[in-house]
């Protein structure tokens, strides 16, 4: 932890036990399995990050935004955790918050088209 970054756990936990209302309609939305018989978690570090979703089988970031983020800051975020294998999707709070059926039929959309884990370990020579 030299690197000058906060407890990620703690921080993590601080960041559940404080969600936005779109992250808790988001999650009552997914957790459980209820999209693609995924596991989803919350608030989960990735690097020096903490990303809003993860669902680390598949290797799928979801970013709940509301409008104080910043595109630059978002896209050098999003560059670095892809380079740790993950797909970033990100998605307005808006949407979830007034459209969570639409945002949920854009994550099965997202999870139906990417490859499988499975698949690409075996290009990669590895079972």
């Amino acid at each position: 932890m030299d690197k000058g970054y906060a407890r990620p756990t703690a921080t993590a936990r601080a960041l559940r036990n404080n969600a936005t209302e779109a992250e808790r309609i988001l999650w009552r939305a997914i957790s459980a399995r209820k999209i693609s018989r995924i596991r989803f978690n919350r608030q989960v570090p990735i690097g020096p990050f903490i990303c809003d979703l993860v669902a680390r089988s598949i290797c799928l970031v979801i970013e709940v935004d509301g409008g104080q983020h910043n595109e630059e800051v978002d896209a050098q975020r999003t560059r670095h955790i892809e380079t740790q294998g993950f797909r970033v999707i990100r998605l307005w709070n808006n949407d979830a918050l007034n459209n969570v059926e639409g945002v949920t039929e854009e994550i099965e959309r997202v999870i139906a088209n990417m490859p499988s884990p499975a698949a690409s370990r075996t290009r990669e020579g590895r079972f």
